[in-house]
């Protein structure tokens, strides 16, 4: 029984560390980013800027929720900009939970 727990966690290490090496490699070789893209970052940060500067007190619900929209779509466009690989907490969390129960 101890066996066979043992091989189960030596190859989930095993898949983890050659995961990420495919991560790092990947990583190396992201496509440059194009002279369109940088203006477009320039002016989403612009606009982050501003958005950060206006006294949202005076603002109504809608106008907050307009601006939190905008904030969140310009993240996303930004993520695709970027490229990689994301993760979230709770997606982290699960695969840690799988990999307690299958040992």
């Amino acid at each position: 029984m101890m066996k066979k727990k043992l091989y189960l966690l030596a190859t989930a290490l095993i898949f983890v560390f050659s995961y990420s090496s495919i991560i790092a490699k990947e990583k190396n070789t992201k496509p440059a980013i194009t002279e369109s893209q940088i203006a477009r970052i320039e002016v989403i940060t612009k606009r982050i800027d501003e958005i950060k500067s206006i006294d949202k007190s005076q603002l109504s619900l809608k106008e907050r929720k307009n601006l939190r929209n905008e904030l969140i779509e310009m993240k996303k466009e930004l993520k695709v900009t970027n490229g990689g690989i994301y993760l979230s907490v709770g997606a982290i969390i699960i695969i840690l939970l799988i990999l307690i129960l299958l040992l």
